[in-house]
């Protein structure tokens, strides 16, 4: 089963066709690259692709975010599925049309691994610190 979800702002997709695993991100032979504000992540083991498309990410994920390995994946998990929660809840409400367009995703048991989590923990947390948004559950800091 594939799953995938994106955004007008920035087109962010994940696309799993996989049983949970356990894996770290360095296992899982990912590629990273970031060009011209697009920040991508693929794996085609997992058969999965994470496109971030926004300006400033790509040179607020550089320079502002915590290195990788700072948080765990399970801290990061959290947060992820508690403000997933809220964006979805924006969507569904109609709220700021401009910036919450789709709804994400992000399913509870698939074990996205660690750089999905990542980048998709800080974008989330860019989002609510650029936008001076609360997507509810967790502040969000560096």
């Amino acid at each position: 089963m594939k799953n995938s979800f994106t955004f007008l702002i920035i087109a962010l997709i994940i696309i799993s066709c996989s049983s949970t695993k356990n894996k770290t991100f360095t296992e899982e032979k990912n590629t990273t690259a970031v060009q011209n504000d697009t920040v991508r992540i693929a794996n085609d083991e997992l058969q999965y692709e994470v496109i971030i498309i926004d300006p400033g990410f790509s040179g607020w994920l550089l320079s502002r975010a915590h290195p990788r390995n700072y948080h765990s994946q399970s801290y990061m998990e959290n947060r992820n599925r508690a403000w997933v929660t809220g964006w979805n809840q924006n969507v569904i409400a109609g709220r700021n049309p401009q910036l919450f367009e789709m709804s994400i995703n992000y399913q509870n048991n698939i074990d996205y691994g660690y750089e999905v989590n990542y980048l998709l923990y800080n974008y989330l947390t860019y989002f609510q610190l650029t936008n001076n948004i609360s997507l509810g559950g967790f502040p969000a800091r560096i």
